[in-house]
């Protein structure tokens, strides 16, 4: 049973639920994603991702590697663009004594300089690697604000930010208003009394964010390589709308990827209709990212260079015949079984599972259940679906694109 509820004065959602599991897993779900980064201290929840096992103001560095070490538990930090997320596991009778290590990186971060300074490095590691991701190219392009800001530091702010800058975005972020705890396989009233003991130290709202503005674009990075990667997309939905819902039955339709692991894709629309086109290899599927605000659906292809045109066109080419009635009822019928399946598979993963519950806890306050789902799923008619797809065509788009962009069409040319 899983038990929610916002009642706590200082306005911390705590969650639960009891899976009987010797293995706990404990999460604090903050809203202090990247999009919340000022203009003047952007790249800071990079470092705040990499601080996570640093000095606090009650546990040295080395008592949390080597305390959780001795009890077998894991500490992780991961963020997206909307959340930072804590998560702690750990064998069920050992609560008691990893708890204080949650609760000190999560509410009593020091920053003490030589030890933010070390990080550099690692940024630098992250920053080379990222440069690699299209996708931060797309959210750039796409957006004027908040959702624009990449996951990682920016060339420019690597071994510029210290611990005061870090120390600020905490102060303004990490408030009792803007956090969930949540558990699996403990005890609610245990996961409650440390609420109520060690989370309202930093009561009150926070810094609002700013509404995310979509307005379109292009970015292209040219280079040698011999394979052109490109993403064109629109403004989606934002998550938990029927919209949204429409959207992700439309990337299941023109293809979300192999359905079977390692397999291939080739029964996928996009596909079907490209192969026609070209000889040649290449890789298309359909993506759908959705925020609290916003979202972005569209194309990702990748091709010889060569023939990068043609594949654009062909793929593109498919959405316009779904926005035009070009879908049947055994093709929604199949959507929907598909996206039902990949929502239940995703959850049998405590990882996943503990994340779901935590980002819906903290986004409404409330949890839908897997039937809930399935049945908001169900409800999505063809008719929700070729809308979608033709506000994909007639929309403003964005585009990324990585590789040797000789035979890359431009923005504008689609």
């Amino acid at each position: 049973i899983l038990l929610c509820f916002k009642g706590f004065c200082f306005g911390l959602i705590v969650a639960s639920l009891e899976t009987y599991s010797p293995v706990s897993k404990i999460g604090v779900f903050v809203k202090a994603g990247s999009r919340y980064e000022p203009v003047g201290n952007l790249g800071v929840t990079h470092l705040l991702r990499l601080a996570s096992n640093l000095t606090t103001k009650g546990v040295s560095a080395f008592k949390i590697s080597r305390g959780l070490e001795a009890l077998g538990s894991t500490l992780s930090v991961t963020s997206t663009r909307e959340h930072m997320v804590y998560s702690l596991d750990f064998l069920r009778d050992d609560f008691d004594s990893v708890i204080e290590y949650l609760i000190s990186v999560t509410t009593a971060p020091e920053f003490r300089p030589w030890e933010v300074s070390e990080l550099t490095s690692r940024v630098k590691i992250d920053k080379a690697l990222a440069e690699q991701c299209i996708f931060e190219k797309l959210h750039q392009a796409a957006y004027k604000n908040a959702l624009s800001n990449s996951l990682y530091c920016p060339d420019y702010r690597v071994g510029k930010i210290t611990g005061d800058h870090m120390q600020e975005f905490f102060a303004n972020n990490y408030k009792s208003a803007r956090m969930a705890l949540v558990g699996l396989g403990v005890s609610h009233s245990a996961l409650k009394q440390v609420a109520e003991q060690y989370l309202d130290v930093h009561k009150g709202e926070g810094t609002p964010g700013d509404k995310a503005i979509y307005h379109g674009g292009e970015l292209r990075v040219q280079n040698g390589d011999s394979l052109t990667h490109t993403l064109i997309a629109c403004e989606g939905a934002a998550s938990g709308t029927a919209e949204a819902n429409a959207f992700s039955l439309l990337q299941q339709l023109l293809g979300a990827g192999p359905q079977v692991k390692r397999g291939s894709n080739v029964t996928s629309k996009l596909s079907q209709g490209i192969a026609k086109t070209t000889t040649q290899p290449f890789d298309a599927t359909a993506f759908n990212a959705s925020y609290s605000d916003s979202g972005l659906f569209g194309l990702y292809t990748i091709a010889q260079a060569d023939s990068t045109r043609e594949v654009i066109k062909a793929a593109m080419a498919q959405v316009s015949a779904v926005a035009g009635g070009a879908i049947s009822a055994e093709d929604l019928t199949r959507a929907k079984g598909q996206l039902k399946t990949e929502y239940l598979m995703v959850l049998e993963s405590s990882d996943s599972l503990l994340e779901e519950i935590g980002i819906q806890a903290l986004t409404s306050g409330a949890y839908s259940s897997p039937e809930v789902v399935a049945k908001d799923i169900d409800s999505v008619t063809s008719s929700d679906v070729i809308n979608a797809a033709k506000k994909f065509v007639q929309s403003k788009k964005t585009m990324a694109s990585r590789g040797h962009l000789v035979n890359t069409p431009f923005v504008d040319e689609l």
